[in-house]
């Protein structure tokens, strides 16, 4: 037996008394905030950021960028509202789209 082995098994003899170092509901405890720790670092935390990317280069479209709607139509703004743009996705032709479901266009964002 290895000494990290009786110190998180408690070793089997009569002074290791309560099941070791990290026995019991300590060690599930201990666990259980190592696999929250993780999955923030690893998931939660980059998620935001990349949320927080997209609203910035939603915040940063204006009037005569090339975007694509969420449903793969491309085309032009012509207005930025509070929550909307209107697009202009042919000549005469406009719609009003959530910022939501807008992004930038890689022919834009390539021209940059």
């Amino acid at each position: 037996m290895t000494l990290l082995n009786v110190l998180l098994q408690g070793g089997g003899g009569a002074a290791a008394g309560g099941g070791g170092l990290l026995g019991g509901s300590t060690g599930m405890i201990v666990m259980m905030v190592a696999l929250f720790a993780i999955m923030y670092f690893f998931m939660i935390r980059p998620q935001q950021k990349k949320q927080k990317q997209l609203q910035e280069a939603r915040n940063a479209i204006k009037v005569g960028d090339k975007v694509v709607t969420a449903g793969g139509i491309h085309g032009r703004v012509k207005e930025v509202g509070d929550t909307y743009f209107i697009i202009e996705i042919a000549e005469n032709t406009k719609i009003k789209i959530e910022k939501s479901s807008v992004y930038t266009s890689p022919e834009d964002t390539q021209a940059k």
